[in-house]
This record gives C-alpha cells, structure tokens and sequence, in this order.
C-alpha cells in the first residue's frame, strides 16, 4: 500500500541533497514517521546512520518495528530502536528511532556525531525540551564540526516557516497533502456534576453502539483508564479493553497497537501518548474526554507536579484524526462546539514550563554556559535558568561560575535527571551503587513494584516480580550502577545503609518530619509543607525522605517517599545540621532570653534555654532595646536639660552613634535595662568636656535658688518649660524676673500649703497687679503668715510673722 508521503519523497530527497536541512510537514497518517528514515539510507550522502527522535519510548519501538516489518526483517536488522527500557540496534542497523532524551545525552557525549548522518526530528510540535535542546545541539554541530550533517524536522500541525527560518536562510518547507478520509465530529457537550469515568465510560458505550470499529479512548491518566476499565468491563464482559500508556509493559503496548488477533472489536483507553506517532491498526472512532496532564515544575518548590488541563485545540485535532487514518471515522468529544475556540491554540513548549536544571548541566558539560548562544524557537527564559543553576549548585554540580564540578561531570554522564543522578551516584560512593539505581527507576517508572506511596515496600515487591518490564528494568538498573561506578570512587565515610539515606542526600530539601500524630502534616527541611493520607503505612514514620509529591508549593501531596529514622537522618545529614542561638526580647520583664536551637534546614530538632550565651549578642540587643526606647530608659531630667542646652553630645543622633563607648561597658554580663538613673546619668555627664558641662550648667541650670535660699528642681519637660515651683514668699524681695538662658522661667507660685496660686512669667508685673486680691485672699486663709503690700521690698522667708519676727 502507498502512503502519501511518497509522492513528495523526491522533492525532499532532492532538496537535502542541495542543503542540509529541510521542514516537512505532513497530515497524521501521511507515513513521513515510517517511510521517510528508509528512503533516506540510499541517498550519496547518507554513508552512516541515520536517527529518528521519538516523543515517546512506544512510539519509538513501535515506528522501528513497523519499518523492520515493512522491509520483511524484525527490529534490530536494518531497522532498529533504542529506549531506556529497551534497545534493538545490530551492527548491520542503518535507521535507529530513539528518545529524545537518548539523542540529548549521546550528542553530549559525541558534538561530532561521529557514524551518523542525518537526525530526523519528529513530531516535533510537542515542543519537548529534550527536542528543543536537541535541535539546538544539533544546529550547533552542525555549523562548528559538521556542515555535511542533514537535519530534518518533521510534524503535522507545526509552523514550518518558524522551524524553517531558525534552521538557516532559503531552508525548504515541504508538505504533503496526506490522505484525506472524512471524520464526522460529535460534541457530546459536558457535565461538571458527574465524574469524568462516569462520563467518558457513557461516551464509549455510545460509541460502540452508534459505531463500528476499534475505539480509541482519551483520558489524562493511568488512575482514569484504570476507573474507566472497570466501569467498560462491567458492562461488555467479552469486549478486550486495553490500556495503553507508558507504565504499560511491551508486550501489552504491541497488543494495544495492533489489531486483535481473534477479529475482535477492541477499545483502547489511552493517555496523550496515542496523540501522534502511533498508527493503532483497526481504529476508526476516538472519544475524546478533552482533558491532558502535563508536568510542570514549581519553582517556589523546586519540584514538578502534575497538573490537569483542557487539551489544546492541536491536541485535539490530532487524537480526532486517529480515527481517520485509515478510514471515515468519527470522534466524540466531551465538551461543547461553542466552547472549542476558546482552547488554547497549542500547548505551551515544555522549555517554557520545566524544569530547566537538566538543560543546563548538559549545556555547562559541553562548555556552553549561555544558553542565549544557541538558536532556539522559544528561548529558555531567563528566571528559570537562574533556579536550575542555583539547585544545581546546591547538588555539587555547578561551581561558582557555573561549571561542572567533577560530580557535575559525572551527574551529566548518566541518563537520568540531576537529582535521581545524584542518588545514584551517592549509592556508588557508598558501595550500593544497584540498590540506589533501582530507587531512582522507581522514581521515575510509577507502575514498578505496584502502587503506593511507600518506596521501600515498592523496592520490594519489585525485587520479587519476574516478568517482561521488571526484570528489563533491574537490568537498567544495573547498568546504571555500573556506570556510577565507573564514575565515582567508593569512599569509607560516605553515607549508606539503604537507599533512603543516598535519596536524602540527593534531595535533603525533602527530608520531612511528622508535624502532627496522624501524620498528614509534614515539614520538609526546606520549608515547604507536605500532606499524606493518614491510612498510609508511612504515616507512622517520624521522617520521610520525599522522592515525589503532586501539587502546589503548600499542601503538596507526597507520592512516594522512604521512611526514615532520627539516626538515618543524622547518619545522612548531620553534616547540615546548625545550632542557632537565639535572643528574644521579653517586653514585659524589659529582659534578654536566650534559647538554644538545632535546626535542619526549617526543621526544629530541639530547642531550649541556653545557658551560656553570646554575650556580645545580649549587649548588642540590650543597646537596640534602649536606644529604641530612650526616652523610657535615659534620664528625663537630664535629657530634657541637654535638649534645652543644645548639647549635640546628648542628642539621640550622638548617643546611638557612640553607644559602643559610652552604653555597652554599662550593659556588660547584664541581661535586663534595669540600670538605675544614677548611672546612666553619671556615663551621660561623663561624656560631656569641661566646657560642655559648663555649657548645660549655663545654659539649663538643674535649680533655682530662690531669695530665701531655698532650692527648686527646674522642669524642662512639661507645658511651659522650662518651669520651677515655689512658694510666693521665697521670692519676696525680688523685683526682677529669673531668666533661663535668655528665657523667662515660669514660676508656679504656690500657698504656704503648696496649692497653686498663680503662674506667672513676670514677676514685677504680678506683684503690682493681681498680687494685691492674692494677698487678700491668703490673708483670710493663712492669717499667720506675711502678706505685705509691698512684696519686693520686703526680705524673704517661708517663717510665720511670729518666727519672722523674733527672728528679727
């Protein structure tokens, strides 16, 4: 059977001949992904191999083998493929479809691309970071070692111009009509009062019974399919319902692409894997619940979650043209016509969502520390390649100026993330270099070891299963760990005991503690709060190492963790470990109180007084209490006089500025204000030279001598300062008013029984004014005392006219 594509193969052909690098664009179904790679292998130039990236590990595989099959060979012949989890490639092979992932970390390892001759890129509109990055490395080579290089982009729903424009000036775009075969699109409208198993199971008995043929079923994940599945084989008891995502084994991933082999109708319930790529034979109706999951990484966290959306109107369009690759199809979709425009266009390019730590270590081991040097459509923005050199920093893997350390060498070495690179490589210093590599497998294949949050059980379980995927996955462990060995040195003093311990160094931010005694709360040791559900057996652990967890930076829910114990914690983290002192202020006691802490990261592990100490410490918060509240703690009378006097020394400027010399040999071995006035007024006086003293003495004197010779504190604080008060008859005699550095000094007059009599600042004034009703009135109340006519010429005296009298 011809496929569409054909008819444009020699123009293509033609044109890499001519240039290097082409965009073909092509319908699903036009076989550019299956006929392309073979043509190309009889070209002059293609005297090596040449590579085709895959989105998906089962798109891979799948491609390769129905390119073998089309040749009449098996994958690993002529055709072949290499996934993480599986590789078919001989050394007859010419056409090797791989990962992105692979393709990232192989040109790493080999810029040149020595023995290859073309890369093929395709579906590249998914906009994965692993092909962003590819393509950029790829140009990269291609214009520094290797100009004869061809490269060739490949997609259905891409904007070509914008590939063609970022591969070079005059680069062709070529598109295929494709088979056009007619699809009937049903909008079943949405319900957000019932769930979504509940309304995609509805779907797809509709489309059974209004259809014929295979259907293909989209959800957004494993745990949908998995409800859907149940709900679909309570009510057609013989119809084979196959999942088909990325968790699958193999053999149920080939059962789920092909048709069946007793004739049956089937039903396929796939995750976004079966967008593009897959031709799954015998499909011609899809149901679309119109939702995607997607990771996107949190950088408050530091962490990727999964997060649940509508489908774009791309994705969309491609799921509905599955059912009309091979014939009319229909397609279901669960949500209204009238809301379909107001989808997004596309899907946001990964290289804006991820995380970007592994972008740049790969760019930093290949000496390329600005990621603005390369030609990228979108580029990475520039916050989060700030956050992925700061965690990569944390990790070891990135020095100062942001190149690799020899860890950070190794950590780019291995196919895996950053931080599952560091668990393994933490595992081989500590000679458990296969245990920690099946701990970071785990982490990233969900459905090894069965389900559960708890990654020691799922070690375990996994340790017992016999099978395709498990024992295909030990033997990638295994490799890894021998890798890691190679890499790193086994050193005596490195961590070790169990898996946990290395996944702690790897991610000591994600250490937690029990917050609570249901354990559903949890603290990590950077700061971020986890939830778990109680009914968990790791609610009963007191420390979790999280490996993942799902959600946004508060609450997030742990997904998979190891349990840990205090010594486990110390064992791996002690190192990390501070005692903090600290001095809180007791307001209501005006005194210093030191506590003692030691702290992981956010985690208190203990906390009480403390019984010695800083001493400086104390001083230095004493001094800030006081000067902060000076007017409270410093001598009012003092301060009020040095104000009043102008005196810069005693400002509040001056004394905070050299507090160091005049307040701290005050506070010393004290851990409370209380001083007492005498001496803080003596350190205040001290401060002042001779003149200045005599400058205060001058200018605000501390009392007035009356005419009697008695003695009156001034006040310079109150209303109407500075003031003094006095009795009247001390200041008989006195026909001029006291005057206080150029001011009149309020004097508040006062009865011989000190009640207040008048206030004045004209002392001569009063006596020839109101004086004469005051002494009337005092006449009456104080008939023993004096109260002449003529107060300033008479002596004064506070006796009685008798004691006055004899006095003479």
């Amino acid at each position: 059977m011809s496929l569409p594509v054909e008819e444009i193969l020699p123009q293509l052909l033609a044109a890499l001949r001519a240039g290097p690098n082409a965009v073909l664009v092509a319908p699903p179904g036009a076989g550019k992904t299956t006929a392309v790679p073979p043509a190309l292998i009889h070209e002059p130039w293609c005297t090596g191999q040449v590579w085709v990236l895959s989105p998906r590990r089962v798109a891979a595989r799948a491609a390769a083998e129905r390119m073998a099959q089309m040749l009449g060979e098996k994958a690993g012949e002529t055709i072949g493929y290499r996934t993480r989890m599986d590789s078919r490639v001989g050394a007859k092979t010419r056409v090797v479809v791989m990962t992105e992932a692979i393709f990232v970390n192989a040109i790493a390892e080999d810029p040149e691309l020595s023995g290859v001759s073309a890369v093929l890129f395709d579906e590249a509109h998914e906009r994965h970071l692993d092909s962003d990055l590819g393509l950029a490395l790829g140009l990269q080579s291609q214009e520094v070692l290797r100009e004869d290089l061809r490269l060739l982009v490949m997609s259905a729903t891409i904007d070509g111009a914008r590939f063609a424009a970022l591969m070079g000036a005059g680069v062709p775009v070529l598109e295929s009509a494709g088979k056009a075969w007619p699809l009937d699109v049903r909008w079943l409208g949405a319900n957000p009062a019932q769930r979504l198993d509940e309304r995609m199971a509805s779907a797809v008995l509709t489309a059974w019974r209004e259809t014929d043929g295979d259907i293909l079923a989209f959800l957004p994940g494993v745990g949908e399919i998995e409800r859907v599945r149940e709900r679909l084989e309570e009510r057609l008891k013989h119809v084979p319902i196959l999942p088909l995502h990325g968790q699958c084994e193999p053999a149920a991933q080939r059962e789920a692409i092909r048709k069946d082999g007793e004739g049956r109708r089937r039903i396929v319930l796939a995750t976004a894997i079966a967008e593009t790529s897959l031709t799954l034979d015998g499909v011609s109706v899809v149901v679309d619940s119109g939702l995607s999951r997607h990771a996107q990484f949190d950088v408050a966290a530091g962490t990727s979650h999964l997060v649940t959306r509508q489908a774009s109107r791309a994705a969309s369009d491609q799921r509905a043209g599955r059912a009309a690759r091979q014939q009319a199809g229909v397609a279901y979709r669960l949500w209204e016509q009238a809301g379909h425009a107001g989808r997004p266009a596309y899907d946001p390019p990964e290289i804006a969502t991820a995380d970007l730590a592994p972008l740049v270590l790969t760019l930093a081991r290949i000496g390329e520390g600005d990621p603005a040097a390369l030609c990228w459509l979108d580029e990475p923005p520039a916050p989060s390649i700030g956050g992925a050199r700061e965690r990569l920093q944390a990790l070891g893997a990135l020095d100062a100026d942001y190149r690799t350390t020899d860890f950070g060498e190794a950590l780019a070495k291995l196919p895996m993330d950053p931080v599952h690179g560091a668990l393994v490589l933490h595992g081989a210093r500590a000679g458990e270099a296969e245990q920690a590599a099946k701990l970071a497998l785990l982490l990233q294949e969900r459905a090894l070891g069965g389900r559960g949050e708890d990654l020691h059980q799922r070690l375990m379980r996994w340790d017992g299963q016999s099978g395709g995927k498990p024992s295909q996955a030990r033997k990638l462990a295994a490799g890894w760990a021998k890798r890691a060995e190679k890499l790193v040195e086994s050193a005596s003093d490195a961590p070790g005991g169990h898996p946990g311990i290395h996944l702690a160094l790897a991610m000591p931010g994600h250490v937690a503690k029990r917050r609570d005694q249901s354990g559903e709360n949890w603290i990590s040791a950077g700061g971020r709060g986890f939830i778990l559900d109680p009914a968990s057996p790791l609610a009963r652990s007191e420390w979790l190492a999280i490996g993942d967890a799902q959600g946004q930076a508060k609450g997030a829910r742990i997904t998979a963790a190891w349990p840990l114990d205090a010594a486990d914690v110390e064992l791996a983290l002690g190192q990390r470990v501070e005692k903090r002192q600290t001095l809180r202020w007791n307001a209501s006691e005006e005194r210093v109180e030191a506590r003692q802490e030691k702290k992981l990261g956010a985690i208190t592990l203990s906390t009480g007084p403390d019984p010695d100490p800083d001493a400086e410490a104390v001083v230095d918060l004493l001094v800030e209490k006081l000067l902060a509240d000076s007017a409270k703690h410093l001598p009012p009378a003092l301060m009020a006089r040095a104000g009043y006097a102008g005196l810069d020394a005693l400002s509040p400027e001056a004394l905070a500025a050299d507090a160091e010399l005049w307040l701290r040999p005050l506070l010393a071995g004290r851990r409370d204000l209380k001083l007492g006035r005498g001496k803080l007024t003596e350190a205040l006086l001290n401060r002042l030279d001779w003149n200045e003293r005599q400058a205060l003495d001058r200018l605000a004197p501390k009392e007035f001598t009356s005419a009697a010779g008695t003695h009156h504190a001034i006040d310079y604080e109150g209303e109407g300062a500075p003031s003094v008060e006095v009795r009247v008859q001390a200041l008989f005699g006195m026909d001029r008013h006291p005057m206080i550095a150029g001011t009149p000094l309020l004097l508040q007059l006062t009865s011989p029984a000190g009640r207040p009599i008048q206030a004045t600042r004209d002392l001569p004034g009063f006596w020839r004014g109101s004086w004469a009703d005051v002494a009337k009135d005092m006449k009456g109340r104080y008939p023993k005392h004096r109260w002449p006519e003529r107060p300033w010429e008479e002596a004064a005296s506070l006796k009685t006219k008798n004691a006055f009298n004899r006095q003479g």
